[in-house]
């Protein structure tokens, strides 16, 4: 059998090498007339070192702007029955319906509803709607 050519890669110290090493095929029989295999020859080819790979910049989350101030609602030290509050169409906190407890009408009332409850509604669409609707506006 004749001779096998195999190709041989490594690097070392940032240098490809590559060259040819000449295997028999195991057969130790000299046959005539064949010439002797050539040495193997080795070519040296630069090789870049590998680039790290870049950082890509983070732009910075916008901050939203602080939401408008909304007027503070009363309280039951004004004369209500009850401190709850509500989101308006608008955003707006605005005081839920409250009876009276000093039998005045409360600061920031917008109309007395039928069931004698204040509302504070900053719209007079849905006014007092699960109050009676609206007896008078103020």
């Amino acid at each position: 059998m004749g001779n096998i050519a195999k190709r041989v890669a490594a690097i070392a110290g940032g240098v490809l090498v590559i060259g040819a090493i000449a295997s028999g095929s195991g057969n130790h029989q000299k046959q005539a007339n064949t010439t002797p295999a050539k040495p193997a020859t080795a070519q040296a080819i630069p090789v870049e070192p590998a680039t790290p790979p870049q950082s890509v910049p983070v732009t910075p989350t916008p901050t939203p702007a602080p939401a408008a101030a909304t007027p503070p609602a009363p309280s039951t030290s004004s004369g209500l029955s009850n401190t709850n509050t509500y989101t308006n169409s608008s955003g707006n906190t605005v005081h839920s319906p409250a009876y009276s407890t000093n039998d005045a009408v409360p600061e920031g009332a917008t109309a007395k509803c039928s069931d004698g409850t204040y509302s504070f509604s900053q719209h007079r669409s849905g006014t007092c709607s699960h109050h009676g609707g609206v007896a008078t506006w103020l």
